[in-house]
C-alpha cells in the first residue's frame, strides 16, 4: 500500500559566500562585495586602505551612508554608536527663524559657563572650545557637510567637557543654520547620516574619546539651530549599572542656555 505522493521541499537558496555584513549593511550586493574582495587582494595588504576607497568609488553608488562612509571616513574621527534625534519645541518658535535672531553667535556668548551642574552632584567643567564660521571645519563626511551647506549653516560652536572625576568626557555642538526646517531635517537625515559622518572631536590634554570606545550621542532642533550631544566614558567601556547616561546627557544640554537667551530676548522674560 503507497501512502499520498510526497511533494518535493523547495531549498531556500544558500548564502552567499560573499556577503559581509558590514558590506551587506551598506547595502552592497553580494557581487559586488565579491569584486571588491578580489580587487584588495590582489593590490595587497600594503594598499588596504587606498584600495578599498578606490575599489567601492568604482562601484556605483548604492546608498549615500555607504558612499560618504567608505570614500570620507577619516581614520582618527570617532563616531557614536547610537544616535537619536528629536523635534524642536514649541519654546523656540521665536527662534524658528535666522532673520528673526540675525546677530551671530560669538565665543563669549556661548562658552560662558565653564561649569555645567546636573543631579547627582554632577560636574562637566569645560576643557577645549572653538566656533567656526565654515561648518565644514567641524564636521567630517560628505554628506552631512553638504546637508549643512544647504541647510545655510554659518556657524558651528563645539565645547569639550570631562567630569569632575575625570570618569565621563561630552561634546556639545552648536549649529546655526537658515531656518526650522532646515533644522528639523538635518536632525532626521542625522538618523542614518551619522554613521558615515560626524561632528569633529576637539583636541585636549584633559579629555578625549578614546578611539573605538562606546559613546552615545543625540541631536535636537532648537528653533533654526541644530544641537548635538555626544557622550561617553573616558575609558571607552560601555555604560555599566551606575552610569546615568540621561543625568549626563542633560548636565551636557546646559551648553543650550544661550539659545534660550536669545528667545527671551525676543519674547521678554516670563510674566
Amino acid at each position: 500500500m503507497t501512502g499520498p505522493p510526497r511533494t518535493r521541499r523547495r531549498r531556500r537558496a544558500p548564502r552567499s559566500d560573499w556577503q559581509f555584513p558590514l558590506l551587506t549593511d551598506w547595502g552592497m550586493r553580494p557581487d559586488h562585495q565579491k569584486r571588491l574582495v578580489l580587487i584588495v587582494s590582489a593590490i595587497g595588504l600594503a594598499g588596504l586602505a587606498a584600495a578599498l576607497v578606490i575599489a567601492v568609488a568604482s562601484l556605483g553608488t548604492y546608498t549615500p551612508e555607504a558612499r560618504t562612509g567608505a570614500a570620507i571616513a577619516q581614520a582618527n574621527s570617532a563616531l557614536p554608536q547610537t544616535f537619536h534625534g528629536w523635534a524642536s519645541p514649541k519654546l523656540f518658535e521665536p527662534v524658528s527663524d535666522r532673520a528673526k535672531d540675525a546677530k551671530p553667535l560669538t565665543a563669549k556668548e556661548v562658552f560662558a559657563q565653564k561649569t555645567l551642574t546636573g543631579e547627582k552632584k554632577l560636574r562637566l567643567k569645560l576643557v577645549a572650545s572653538k566656533l567656526d564660521d565654515d561648518c565644514s571645519l567641524a564636521l567630517w563626511g560628505e554628506a552631512l557637510i553638504e546637508q549643512a551647506a544647504d541647510a545655510e549653516c554659518t556657524q558651528a560652536a563645539r565645547a569639550l567637557y570631562t567630569s569632575a572625576d575625570g570618569r565621563y568626557v561630552g561634546q556639545y555642538t552648536l549649529l546655526n543654520l537658515r531656518d526650522g526646517e532646515a533644522a528639523a531635517e538635518l536632525v532626521e537625515s542625522l538618523k542614518t547620516l551619522y554613521r558615515g559622518g560626524w561632528t569633529l572631536p576637539l583636541e585636549s590634554e584633559k579629555a578625549a574619546f578614546p578611539t573605538g570606545g562606546y559613546t552615545e550621542a543625540g541631536g535636537y532642533a532648537l528653533g533654526h539651530y541644530v544641537g548635538l550631544v555626544w557622550i561617553g566614558r573616558t575609558d571607552g567601556a560601555e555604560p555599566a549599572p551606575r552610569d546615568d547616561y540621561v543625568s549626563l546627557a542633560l548636565t551636557l544640554r546646559g551648553a543650550e542656555k544661550p539659545v534660550y537667551q536669545r528667545v527671551v530676548a525676543i519674547t521678554g522674560p516670563a510674566s
